[in-house]
């Protein structure tokens, strides 16, 4: 089991816990079931903190004793483990063209999941804030629940965005969010607390649930109505000082290219993102349906038709899939990176046209060859931000020390 790690605790990174109880709490859920001498090595803590914490921690309904490890020679272990019903948390990840919404135990697995389709482009976020807050409140009692186990809301959407402040500037379908107090309005309407977060480092840390690789150095290529990406360390996702790192669809990849939304040129997802896939594929005369049809969903169209033979639809994204492997290598040739997730609702309708285009990239390098960086589709790719979201909440101290 890995020591924590000093970085957990450093500005820029997610909100890791930082006092005893969200410590001892954090580590018992990350290992499933571990010892109270195991949790002295994780923590750094002394063992008498440990017993007491742990003590607490049982009489508040939080832990539960889970029966005898394995000897080592001496008397075995009482083996600790999250009691998964004694809290909840809900995430939700918000874009244009879709709400999706999931509901995680305080052992941080998912017991339920709600997709909706979403407010559509230039939408009243008053309006939208009381939906979600319907929505949220439907989701709890459909799935059975106590609303009083529920600790708090973790909330994602594009960026960027100041975390706990609001979003700084947005795609052209989501203009009227900037500035608004999301966040600060569920807490109002909801009475729970409520986490802001970029939806691309939600998603990394959504990897933790959605992929089995246990490896110190992850990223998250993310991508939605836009691109982004998200970098997991030892366990704790980095986030920058405001919460924007890892904006991969605003890195320069042609110096005089497109205008970008975001003030810039030739900006990866103004060459590559789903938005000129769309345009492109419109000018080609490919039918994806209504013209009211934006976004991820007119995305998916021209996946459809991709994978049942539309060579027209194949070469737009296959060039898509090109520009994009120039920024999956970057990010794993800067973080040495062993394992890169292609996640969002976008690569769960396109990703395996994506997938093949970026692993050859990577592995044409000599340094994704001499790592073997190792490049996978999340199977939960819809749900990963939501997830994430949830997660963030749950390691975060504000529901923790609840």
């Amino acid at each position: 089991m890995q020591q924590v790690s000093d970085a957990s605790r450093s500005p820029g990174y997610d909100p890791a816990p930082t006092n005893s109880r969200a410590l001892i709490v954090d580590s018992i859920r990350s290992a499933g079931t571990v010892s109270r001498v195991e949790l002295t090595q994780i923590t750094g803590l002394t063992a008498p903190s440990v017993t007491t914490l742990v003590r607490r921690l049982i009489d508040d309904g939080l832990v539960d004793e889970a029966g005898r490890g394995s000897s080592t020679g001496g008397k075995p272990r009482t083996m600790l483990r999250i009691r998964a019903a004694a809290r909840y948390v809900v995430g939700v990840h918000l874009s244009a063209d879709s709400l999706t919404y999931v509901l995680v135990d305080y052992a941080g697995a998912v017991v339920a999941r709600w997709r909706r389709a979403g407010p559509g482009d230039d939408s009243d976020p008053e309006q939208v804030v009381e939906r979600i807050a319907a929505e949220t409140t439907e989701l709890i009692e459909r799935s059975g629940i106590d609303a009083s186990l529920v600790l708090g809301l973790g909330f994602v959407c594009p960026g960027p965005l100041i975390r706990n402040r609001g979003v700084t500037s947005a795609p052209p379908s989501m203009t009227r969010w900037v500035g608004f107090p999301i966040h600060r309005r569920l807490e109002e309407r909801l009475g729970l607390p409520a986490l802001l977060e970029n939806d691309a480092t939600a998603a990394a840390a959504g990897t933790r649930l959605t992929t089995s690789h246990d490896v110190s150095v992850m990223a998250a290529l993310f991508m939605s109505e836009g691109i982004g990406s998200g970098l997991r360390l030892n366990g704790n996702v980095y986030q920058g000082a405001h919460g924007n790192a890892g904006e991969v669809g605003h890195i320069c990849v042609q110096i005089g290219g497109p205008q970008c939304w975001c003030g810039s040129t030739g900006c990866l997802e103004a060459i590559a993102g789903p938005a000129t896939v769309v345009a492109k594929a419109r000018a080609a005369g490919l039918d994806l349906g209504s013209p009211r049809r934006t976004g991820v969903a007119a995305f998916a169209a021209i996946a459809r038709l991709a994978l049942t033979g539309d060579s027209r639809a194949e070469a737009i994204l296959r060039d898509s899939a090109a520009w994009l492997a120039l920024g999956a290598q970057t990010i794993t040739n800067m973080y040495d990176v062993q394992l890169l997730v292609l996640t969002g609702p976008a690569f769960a309708v396109a990703g395996t046209i994506y997938l093949p285009v970026i692993q050859e990239r990577i592995l044409s390098s000599s340094f994704g060859r001499a790592v073997n960086t190792e490049v996978v589709l999340d199977e939960r790719g819809h749900d990963a931000a939501a997830i994430g979201a949830a997660l963030m909440m749950l390691r975060s101290e504000r529901a923790i020390s609840a």
